[in-house]
């Protein structure tokens, strides 16, 4: 792993991975300080391939020994990577310095600037960008709140997921992933970034493939928690397990939920079609009323969460609510992607029974009276594995009809601890919602176009591309 002083603009990096959502901004961002770029990918699909190649970096495929010609000067390894991968391969013979994204970003971006991850198993890109708006607005009448950020997502507010910050001493917004960091460094990222200041919103347990169980994932969250100085704070949503990775933590702590023992509630919480209002108390005092673009209440709490820190930061409270009051929100996050003849097709990024769950809801709140199917590919190493099969279930029974993609490569799973399709559908019919399984796209296209009828919602929920089934739905549908 590379620790010499980094190499100067000009230097060729390339990206053994690159279209993975850090990755690409990672890269991105890179290329705008002024390195010569290139990567590599297997899976190579918008919207991260369409902003590298906006930016002119060409990503080839597959991978291949050949792709670091001419010789990098570093090469940044992504976590997806394993031994065996050529291009990993070819950097360790030839002696090239490596190292993470995680560790890349500490060196570019997090030097000399201050800190503030939002960490959690859930809601944190969409509190990232909430936050980094909200500074970003503030930032136009007091140059000191404008900050920068990398954030893994495409955001509607900003053109991209990243922003480097020029100054010393200045706010930098970053997303801290519990996921680990790579083959070589199997800690996760966030212990890379340097945290002044942590927002937490959730800890549950995820990642099957990486973590044991719960208190796994909570050793990670304490070695989080337990980086923040004194001088620092935590603001942390009000749940029984983030309580217990909080238990030791230096610094203060600023709870924020819907009880009233938190130092930051939300309150008289109204949905309409699509958006909330709700208010939101500090303490006894009643702080300000929010009107926000999103639906669901877990983007309530997202909400609440980067209020509290912004106005730990000093942003006036006018200020963070123009912030609110203009945050459009994060592609792949309940986005509509179309509508044909009055059939919606909404794209979201969830890939755990809790963010199904909370998506389901979400959506059923923005589009009432309208039926919900839910078309969900198990592509996350936790929904692959039936690890979370009863409680996907019960998540998916909150639609009104059901329709699962083959988990993806399911040959790389076990097939006594895979996930099985077949048994959930079984369950969700018995309990008498309308659900069925199919083995490939084409075949959820065409049941669907089908089956779909004026006023329904197609809610797509993947964390990958789900072979671009989106489009394929619009276009085909009558």
């Amino acid at each position: 792993m590379s620790a010499a002083p980094y190499p100067p603009a000009g230097s060729k990096i390339h990206f053994i991975g690159i279209c993975g959502t850090a990755m690409a901004a990672l890269a991105a961002m890179m290329k705008e300080s002024g390195y010569a770029i290139t990567g590599s990918d297997a899976n190579v699909y918008p919207p991260m391939s369409t902003m590298l190649e906006t930016l002119g970096i060409a990503v080839k495929s597959p991978f291949s020994a050949r792709n670091l010609e001419p010789r990098p000067d570093l090469v940044i390894v992504g976590n997806a990577m394993s031994r065996g991968n050529p291009e990993v391969e070819e950097t360790l013979d030839m002696g090239i310095a490596y190292e993470s994204m995680a560790e890349a970003v500490k060196r570019t971006c997090l030097m000399d600037r201050r800190s503030l991850v939002v960490a959690g198993t859930h809601g944190k890109t969409t509190t990232s960008f909430m936050l980094a708006w909200i500074l970003e607005v503030a930032g136009e009448s007091d140059p000191q709140f404008r900050p920068g950020f990398f954030i893994g997502g495409m955001p509607e507010n900003f053109p991209v997921g990243f922003r480097a910050q020029p100054e010393p001493g200045g706010f930098f917004v970053i997303e801290g992933d519990e996921y680990d960091t790579a083959f070589f460094d199997k800690g996760p990222k966030f212990l890379h970034y340097q945290p002044r200041t942590l927002l937490l919103t959730s800890v549950e347990f995820d990642h099957a493939d990486i973590y044991a169980d719960l208190d796994a994932v909570k050793v990670a969250f304490r070695r989080l928690v337990n980086l923040v100085p004194a001088s620092g704070v935590i603001v942390a949503a009000d749940t029984a397990a983030v309580s217990d990775v909080l238990a030791k933590a230096y610094c203060p702590v600023q709870r924020y939920g819907t009880s009233v023992a938190c130092h930051w509630r939300a309150e008289h919480i109204e949905t309409y079609e699509d958006w909330t209002r709700f208010e939101v108390f500090r303490g006894k005092d009643r702080f300000m009323r929010v009107d926000l673009k999103a639906a669901g209440e877990h983007n309530v709490m997202n909400a609440v969460g980067a209020i509290a820190m912004a106005s730990h930061l000093g942003v006036p409270e006018r200020l963070i609510r123009q912030g609110l009051g203009t945050f459009k929100g994060v592609k792949r996050r309940m986005e509509i992607r179309g509508e044909k003849n009055g059939i919606i097709v909404v794209d979201d990024f969830a890939h755990h029974p809790t963010a199904v769950r909370a998506t389901i809801k979400g959506v059923r709140k923005r589009f009432p009276g309208k039926k919900i199917w839910a078309i969900l590919e198990p592509r996350s190493n936790t929904l692959r594995r039936r690890t979370f099969e009863s409680e996907l279930t019960d998540a998916l029974a909150e639609a009104d009809r059901v329709t699962l993609a083959a988990v993806y490569h399911a040959e790389s799973i076990p097939e006594n601890e895979r996930l099985e399709t077949g048994r959930v559908v079984t369950r969700l019919l018995r309990e008498g919602l309308q659900a069925a399984a199919f083995n490939t796209v084409p075949e959820i296209v065409a049941n669907t176009v089908a089956n779909a009828k004026k006023g329904d919602v197609l809610l797509v929920m993947s964390n990958g591309g789900f072979e671009g089934i989106h489009q394929k739905l619009l276009d085909r549908l009558p």
